[in-house]
């Protein structure tokens, strides 16, 4: 081990924690910091940065920050919340899992938000005490955008794992965490099914109850939760037009033939994923702004699309931090770090995990880590099924907003966020869905 080695490894952690602390596009500051000191006082050559993924990002939140615009969002949301609404008993299980396909098809856990009260008022009025679903539809989102076509963070997985010798596309990707991630949610709620006091023996909320601050549970009550979420025709088509986008996306990832080629030197080279999502996107959201008819000035307003920006900048600056540090020392990083990775594998999941507790960006955790465990020489497969659990640890402390949202709606104060950082409701069931999904990632990545 060479002092520089150690330095440029200190620098890179101190950039990673202050970009931490500083959150959001600080991450992305620090990060570009980190670089210049490696570049201009350390020597080394700049790596290569994250420019397809950055793409990726860019074309992918233009068209859903177009659909949340035209009311796409709104559609969705409906939908899910009537899925959701049929089989309320099994609530526990049935929310979760349709917000997991809600998030992957959006590719973004801010649509949980909504769906929130929803999972609360059908909690309630069928005596489920409901942090038991609301935990688990939070935490499933941390995983979800491992599934998801168009999110950050499969965008950053792309540009690493779609290039010799890993050649693992998003075909493969999809096949790996998909199942992984359902196999995950379907542990999770079982277990957390029996987690916790059921509401009539639970003394604090009945005592809640007895003293009017709360309504017993009422079948009657109100309607249907999903009779009062709207949206409207422009706002479905749009929705509509952005999932068949999705849907192209995946058949261009499975079937490669559909992509078109042409002629580099007198060799064919068929277009790349990157450029495809891109110009996917962009026909997409074309096709938004004709059938949605959204006020294109109020795009950058869009949640979706802060939060876009928000990780893009946080990547491009942490991705190229670590880019350089490891083309710096790639020889190092094998012989050592390979060894230790190859004897513990769960070791690189950890890390993954704890980057993704600091930073609570899948994108950031992805970039920071993943280089490091395929140039030690994990398989491909396995490190992308370990890396869709581990992105769980993004809600290892309660400080999210869908944790803070699920906490104020839940009126029974069933789902709390604690006082000791670890003691919040969802920490139980974030573990549990990232070591099950963890396990059943590394076992069907193992053979591909």
């Amino acid at each position: 081990m060479t002092v520089s080695f150690v330095l440029e490894a200190v620098v890179v952690l101190a950039c990673i924690v202050l970009g931490t602390r500083a959150g959001g596009v600080g991450v992305g500051v620090w990060g570009g910091v980190g670089t210049f000191i490696l570049i201009f006082v350390f020597g080394e050559a700049p790596g290569e940065a994250p420019a397809a993924a950055i793409a990726i990002i860019l074309g992918v939140v233009t068209a859903a920050a177009l659909m949340q615009a035209a009311g796409g969002i709104d559609w969705m949301v409906a939908m899910a919340a009537k899925v959701i609404e049929k089989r309320p008993r099994q609530i526990t299980l049935i929310a979760p899992l349709t917000a997991f396909l809600l998030c992957a098809g959006a590719g973004t856990g801010n649509v949980v938000y909504p769906l929130l009260p929803v999972v609360y008022d059908l909690s309630v009025k069928n005596g489920i005490r409901p942090a038991r679903p609301l935990t688990v539809t939070v935490v499933q989102s941390g995983i979800a955008l491992a599934a998801s076509p168009v999110s950050a963070a499969m965008a950053a997985m792309l540009t690493l794992t779609d290039v010799a010798p890993y050649n693992l596309g998003l075909a493969q990707i999809l096949a790996i965490t998909f199942p992984a991630c359902v196999i995950g949610i379907v542990v999770t709620a079982l277990v957390v099914n029996r987690m916790w006091k059921d509401m009539d023996d639970d003394p604090e909320i009945q005592a809640r109850i007895a003293a009017g601050a709360l309504e017993a549970p009422r079948d009657d009550a109100g309607g249907t939760a999903s009779s009062r979420l709207t949206y409207t025709a422009r706002g479905r088509n749009s929705a509509i037009m952005f999932l068949i986008g999705v849907a192209a996306i995946v058949l261009f990832g499975i079937f490669e033939n559909l992509r078109p080629s042409y002629l580099v030197d007198g060799e064919t080279v068929r277009i790349d994923m990157t450029n495809t999502i891109v110009l996917v996107m962009f026909v997409v959201s074309a096709a938004i702004i004709l059938v949605g008819r959204p006020k294109v000035a109020s795009v950058p307003d869009q949640s979706v699309f802060k939060a876009g920006m928000v990780a893009a900048i946080a990547l491009f600056g942490i991705a190229w931090l670590t880019a350089t540090f490891i083309a710096a020392h790639e020889e190092y990083i094998v012989s050592t770090v390979g060894a230790w990775v190859t004897d513990w594998r769960f070791l690189f999941a950890v890390a993954v995990f704890l980057v993704a507790a600091m930073t609570t960006s899948q994108s950031t955790a992805t970039r920071t880590i993943v280089p490091i465990g395929l140039a030690a020489g994990l398989p491909a497969g396995v490190v992308t099924g370990m890396w869709a659990g581990a992105l769980g640890g993004v809600y290892t402390l309660p400080a999210n907003g869908p944790q803070i949202a699920a906490a104020n709606f839940d009126l029974t104060g069933s789902t709390k966020l604690g006082t000791k950082l670890l003691d919040h409701s969802f920490f139980v069931p974030m573990l549990i869905l990232s070591v099950s999904t963890i396990v059943a990632g590394a076992v069907i990545g193992a053979f591909f």
